[in-house]
Order: C-alpha cells, then sequence, then structure tokens
C-alpha cells in the first residue's frame, strides 16, 4: 500500500469492511511507518503568512489547530466513516460529547426532539434535562411502537434520537421504519449505535441520516480510553456539526485517536466472537432466570428484525432476577466476570443498572424504562464460553437460582 492509498476514497471504497477496518484512513509520513503515526501537537508552523491566511480562510489544505484537525484523529475520522458507509465522521472526546454534539449542533429554542424512552441514563438526561433547558421540547415514546413515532411528531420536530438495541433492556427499533417516517417529513435521524459498531449494524443502509457512538466500548473494546465519533454527510458534518465543534471544544486527543485505531484493527473479529458467545451464554442461562432480554434469543419480542438488521447480535444483553438483593448476590458470587458498568469491553462485565448506569434518573424514568431492581446487565467478552458458563451457573446458585 502507497503512503496515501488509505485515505483515497476511490480505492478504499471498493475494500471490504474488515480491510476498512484495518487500513482504511492510514496516512503515512514520508518515514513510511507501518503503524499509524502518533501527531501529539497542538499547533503547525506555516512557511509564510498567506499560507496561513488560506488555510483559515478554507482556501488551502492543512492544518490550522489541534482543535480542529490532527493527522492522527483525521487517520480514525476516514477509518469509522469507510466502515460506517458515511461521506465524513468527527470524533468527539467521549460518547456523551458525540451524543451531546448530534443532538445541539442542529436543535434550537423552539424545536422538538422525539426520543426513544430506552436509552443510556445519560442519554435519557439529555433528552428529559439538558435539552429542555435551552428551551427544546421533547417527548419520549415506546420505540418499539412504530406507530407512536409518526404520532409523536408536531410541526416543530427536527430530531428523532434513538438507539438500537437499547442500552440496557435490549429494545430493537425498527430502522427502516423509522428513518423511513423521518425522511417523510423531513425529520432527521440520530441513531446511537454503540451497543453494535458499524462491525455488527450499519444504520445508513436502512435511511439514518446521523450515526452516534461511544467509541470507548466495541472500538477500542479492551478498556483503554474515552472517545466518540459522529457520523453523517459531508455537507452535514462541515455546515452542522464542524461549527458547534469548532467553538466548544468537545474535541479527541491524539493519543485516544491512536489507540482507538488500533482497536479497530481487530473489531470485526472481536464483535462477532463476542457475539457468539453472548448467544451461548443466554441460552444457557435462560432456563434459570425469570426473564432475559437478549436480541440473539428467539424469546426476545423483535429477534427477527434484529436479525435482519444486524450482522450478529452483540456482546451484551440483560436479565431480570426479580429484586435488587438477588442481583447483587448475583454479582457479588462472580469471580471470573468483572463488575464494571463498562460495555463492549474484550473482558466480561456485569452490572446493576439502576444503581449505576441509570442511578441519576429518577425511579419514574427507570420504570418507565424497563430498567428494574433485579435487572443486571452483561457484557460477555473473549473467554472461554465454559469458563463463563461456570462462573455464571455458580453466581446463579448463590442468588438462588
Amino acid at each position: 500500500m502507497k503512503k496515501t492509498t488509505g485515505m483515497d476514497r476511490s480505492v478504499t471504497f471498493k475494500w471490504r469492511p474488515a480491510t476498512q477496518a484495518v487500513r482504511g484512513g492510514t496516512w503515512r509520513s514520508e518515514h513510511g511507518e507501518t503503524s499509524e503515526a502518533l501527531f501529539l501537537t497542538s499547533g503547525y508552523t506555516y512557511d509564510n503568512a498567506a499560507e496561513v491566511a488560506a488555510r483559515f480562510a478554507g482556501e488551502a489544505e492543512g492544518m490550522t489547530y489541534s482543535r480542529l484537525q490532527n493527522p492522527t484523529v483525521a487517520m480514525l475520522e476516514e477509518r469509522i466513516a469507510l466502515m460506517e458507509g458515511a461521506e465524513a465522521c468527527r470524533v468527539q472526546a467521549s460518547g456523551m460529547a458525540a451524543m451531546t454534539a448530534a443532538l445541539l449542533c442542529q436543535l434550537s429554542a423552539g424545536d422538538h426532539c422525539v426520543a426513544a424512552r430506552a436509552a443510556f441514563g445519560s442519554c435519557r438526561w439529555l433528552v428529559d434535562h439538558l435539552l429542555p433547558r435551552f428551551g427544546i421540547e421533547t417527548t419520549v415514546i415506546d420505540s418499539a411502537d412504530n406507530a407512536a413515532w409518526e404520532a409523536a411528531i408536531r410541526p416543530n420536530t427536527k430530531v428523532f434520537f434513538f438507539e438500537t438495541p437499547a442500552n440496557p433492556t435490549l429494545d430493537v427499533v425498527d430502522l427502516e421504519h423509522v428513518c423511513g417516517v423521518a425522511k417523510t417529513h423531513g425529520i432527521t435521524t440520530v441513531v446511537d449505535n454503540a451497543f453494535a459498531s458499524p462491525a455488527l449494524q450499519r444504520p445508513m443502509e436502512f435511511g439514518a441520516d446521523v450515526v452516534a457512538y461511544s467509541a470507548t466500548k466495541l472500538m477500542d473494546g479492551q478498556g483503554r480510553v474515552l472517545a466518540g465519533a459522529v457520523c453523517g454527510t459531508k455537507q452535514w458534518i462541515d455546515e452542522v456539526l464542524l461549527p458547534f465543534q469548532r467553538n466548544t471544544g468537545p474535541n479527541l486527543s491524539p493519543f485516544n485517536a491512536w489507540v482507538v485505531m488500533k482497536g479497530l484493527e481487530t473489531l470485526d473479529l472481536r464483535a462477532h466472537r463476542q457475539s457468539q458467545n453472548a448467544v451461548a451464554l443466554g441460552a444457557f442461562m435462560e432456563p434459570r432466570v425469570p426473564r432475559i432480554l437478549h436480541p440473539g434469543l428467539e424469546s426476545h419480542p423483535r429477534h427477527a428484525l434484529a436479525l435482519k438488521q444486524m450482522r450478529a447480535t452483540g456482546p451484551i444483553f440483560a436479565f431480570d432476577l426479580g429484586s435488587r438483593a438477588k442481583a447483587h448476590a448475583f454479582l457479588d458470587a462472580l469471580e471470573l466476570v468483572d463488575l464494571s458498568n463498562n460495555i463492549g469491553d474484550s473482558r466480561s462485565l456485569a452490572c446493576h443498572p439502576a444503581s449505576t448506569t441509570h442511578a441519576g434518573l429518577s425511579e419514574e424514568a427507570r420504570v418507565e424504562m424497563g430498567v428494574t431492581e433485579g435487572l443486571v446487565r452483561i457484557n460477555v467478552g473473549l473467554e472461554d464460553i465454559e469458563d463463563l458458563r461456570e462462573d455464571i451457573d455458580r453466581a446463579l446458585g448463590a442468588a438462588g437460582f
């Protein structure tokens, strides 16, 4: 591969997803390094004042300031855009920086946003508290009710915001239907795809306008750094998102960008293997637990839809043990699986959403979302499936199951 091949869309667009994940966006310096270079710099120098003026005026290519551009960050952005099938991508300091930017860059006082009720706790906080603080109206609906999306539309509705599968209840949204409704009414869809990643699901193939990520999750995949990403058309990124990002500064550090690029090289392998482990572990647990929420199992109400939209159903699922006491007893008895509120990691992790990821929400909101006191969320990792079964079996026994 030549030094600039990874940035040549006429070439990289033809590559298949696994190749894009390894080589897409690669730009080699004059040294010809094999691994992407790490550019730790806040600013750049120029040969003359006219060059500086041309760059700042947008009349010449080149870097101006690392809040706007950085060679390492630009490589990651190009790689994610390729994997997503998007024209452009801008990465952010964290997943929540990505979600906040994707919403606030396009919503103003007097606008209306329709959002799915099942969501990560901080995403629901944005909808329930932050947006209204700026005079933006919000309506929360049951995302599985296709008719509810159109019924919630008002003359001032500008955005549909949802994640699929949802955190932590694994609600699955009908992407094609909801995005179709949005397009009919001139509404922008913003899809949080963190539970799947582009290796398992590409919402733009079903009509999504904007796809946002916590790249902290599957993209890094090894619990090392925080990162986020927002993908869309080049026009939307340049004209809507970039002015917000330029002036508010939620930019990703070059080091974190480099780490995420290394994670993307193995994303396809990890995501599919972890999905296989999750289905196997879920099938093992299903006869033992009162309720399991796993799109990879036939018992999930939208199992068929999940298989239609996803290449594999992901490493994350939830199950309800009936009470906080039993959920905590299960978690306390785990020996191999870590207690952690992260997801997408190559290690298996488990947590109690009601007292961790969704603790900041009101009890009423948690009940509405289905985040019960007995709910446990698990991220299934790359460990041997037999070791995971043994650990889960022991912990379920300790909790009385």
